[in-house]
């Protein structure tokens, strides 16, 4: 880890990786905990997939959520629907210290319940504009974090908050080439929202009680990205559906910021605060999937994915105006004090992670169908010594239930439960060398997911 002047240990901020207006509102319904997906992706942009654990979320299109799983989807639709959803997100995350080092300054406790309630929603419109061309726009929340702890806890050098919100765009085009094939498109334009809270961890300089400081990096920006896929059907009965979405590279530019006791914060802030950026390239995903209607009553699904968070190696938080200190020439500032100065890296060391899911549907009547599904997601954390307290994630299981409910030929509402079994995340990570002390332990998580959407055909 890079370090402020070495006189005073000071350490200014390690952001994470894992990083997500239009309406303002919108964005303030995002508070996610953590990412329901591997990482911190979120598979929720519908709620209709819930109940199958998302198998064959690229070839069901059965609503304008297709938008995102497959625009070439859009294609099964009828001239115009719309669909409106949202999902609950209840997670539960229990840290237990197995022999943490926190120097001095850390403070003690376990941090409480780092998890979360939250909301994710999504909105989706397409239409038919030509014989063979239809058009869309998805609204959706595709990556999300937040993890907050209690203060004082042996991890607060580490991480005390935690927060990443997206919001994405995404106007699509799906043209059918003729009854078997189906080809679909789209732009995305995101925003990347991320805040980022600790203490300071460091030994005392002439009496300056930093470890009671904090510092909390601000940042967002916007960026473009872009989705394909193809829908084929060999028969009326079997859909094959594979979709991609590119990798997003974004610029994220805010301030470092920081706080402290009356009397200390003047000469902490002047060696501490400047504005400050960091690049982070969101990962690019691959999803094949498949629909079988075996009988008139049953369906069954099947979904492989595939994500690239090898694009997350480590992240740098740089400094675009130097501090106070660094500007007066004082020798308080450091080399990292300078503009264009790296204040903080994250060492993440991501993998590339996959997910399968299997689930089936059983029409009881015109008006009833019932769903259920599993999958099994892999994290793409290595192992205990680059888990992040911001994030602490592990291999999870999927277990799904859901129902659709028809009241018209034109409306749908779907419903949908997830227990979520995520396995015990140990964390061994280690970064006394840079003064915040070593975080040993365990986390053991829960997770519960209640969506509901609404459908309509007009």
């Amino acid at each position: 880890m890079t370090s402020l002047p070495a006189a005073t240990q000071i350490r200014v901020l390690r952001l994470q990786p894992r990083l997500r207006t239009l309406p303002a509102a919108l964005l303030g319904l995002l508070g996610c905990s953590l990412a329901q997906a591997a990482g911190f992706q979120l598979l929720e942009q519908n709620a209709s997939g819930i109940g199958n654990a998302y198998a064959g979320s690229a070839a069901v299109a059965d609503n304008a959520s297709t938008i995102f799983f497959n625009p070439a989807g859009m294609t099964e639709l009828r001239d115009r629907e719309i669909s409106l959803g949202g999902s609950l997100v209840d997670l539960s995350a229990d840290f237990t210290n197995r022999g943490s080092s926190t120097q001095t300054l850390s403070g003690a406790g376990n941090g409480g319940d780092a998890g979360s309630r939250a909301l994710v929603p999504n909105t989706y419109l397409s239409w038919k504009l030509g014989e063979r061309l239809w058009g869309g726009l998805g609204i959706s929340v595709p990556f999300g974090l937040r993890t907050e702890y209690d203060n004082p806890w042996v991890g607060s050098a580490h991480a005390l908050h935690f927060d990443v919100r997206t919001i994405n765009i995404n106007p699509s085009l799906a043209f059918k080439v003729n009854e078997t094939l189906s080809l679909g498109a789209g732009l995305n334009y995101q925003k990347l929202r991320a805040d980022y809270l600790r203490t300071i961890s460091t030994v005392p300089v002439a009496g300056l009680p930093l470890n009671a400081s904090t510092v909390l990096f601000k940042a967002d920006d916007w960026s473009w990205g872009w989705n394909v896929g193809a829908l084929y059907k060999p028969t009326p009965d079997t859909r094959l559906g594979i979709s991609y979405r590119s990798a997003i590279k974004h610029t994220v530019s805010g301030n470092l910021s920081t706080s402290a006791p009356t009397g200390a914060g003047p000469t902490v802030a002047a060696i501490a605060n400047s504005d400050a950026y960091t690049r982070i390239k969101l990962p690019e995903t691959l999803i094949i999937s498949a629909a079988q209607r075996v009988n008139p009553q049953w369906e069954a699904l099947a979904d492989l994915s595939w994500t690239r968070w090898s694009s997350i190696q480590d992240v740098n938080i740089v400094r675009s105006t130097p501090t106070a200190a660094a500007a007066a020439g004082s020798p308080l500032a450091g080399a990292t004090g300078q503009a264009g100065a790296t204040a903080q890296t994250l060492e993440a060391r991501f993998r590339n992670s996959w997910r399968v899911a299997l689930g089936a549907n059983f029409r009881w009547n015109d008006a009833w169908t019932f769903k259920g599904g599993l999958a099994y997601d892999r994290t793409p954390v290595r192992g205990p010594a680059t888990t992040l307290v911001s994030l602490p994630d592990a291999d999870r299981t999927w277990l799904t239930l859901g129902a659709q409910w028809r009241p018209t030929n034109d409306d749908r509402i779907d419903f949908g439960l997830a227990r979520i079994f995520i396995k015990d995340a140990d964390i061994d990570n280690d970064q006394t060398a840079a003064g915040r002390g070593r975080v040993t332990g365990t986390y053991e998580s829960k997770l519960w997911l209640l969506g509901v959407q609404y459908s309509r055909a007009f």
